[in-house]
């Protein structure tokens, strides 16, 4: 039986709210502990396995802080996608790396830098690390 795929618009939905969450710190053992759920369940949510209905999504709202307009800010649809038929795009690299805890945690790092001159410094390094010229800068 093929892998169940995700709805693009449950998958957009579900890493802002894995976006959220981990900007704030917070487990998907506590969030699913707040919701009465386990944290696999909120794993498939923030995977768009499974669809999170308006009641559950506005009480996720309530629990990370902001409204459910949020969870949908950034969505572009197109017929076929609203319908459902669209494939399944994956999500930017960007929303993808600030997804990670490596990236949430060099963000959250990287903003309580203050020095200007540090903080360019600190970029050249990671520009060097990475070896790349395509990076934009």
């Amino acid at each position: 039986m093929p892998k169940k795929q995700a709805n693009p618009i449950d998958a957009h939905v579900g890493h802002r709210v894995r976006l959220l969450r981990m900007l704030i710190g917070m487990s998907q053992e506590r969030l699913g502990e707040l919701l009465g759920l386990t944290f696999q369940q909120v794993q498939k949510y923030e995977k768009g396995v499974n669809r999170i209905g308006a009641g559950r999504l506005f009480e996720i709202g309530g629990i990370l802080g902001v409204p459910v307009s949020f969870f949908y800010e950034d969505l572009t649809t197109t017929s076929d996608a609203a319908s459902g038929f669209a494939e399944a795009k994956e999500p930017p690299p960007v929303m993808e790396f600030m997804s990670s805890g490596e990236g949430i945690q060099l963000s959250l790092a990287f903003m309580r830098v203050k020095d200007v001159k540090v903080r360019r410094k600190i970029l050249d390094l990671v520009r060097s690390l990475a070896e790349g010229d395509d990076i934009v800068p």
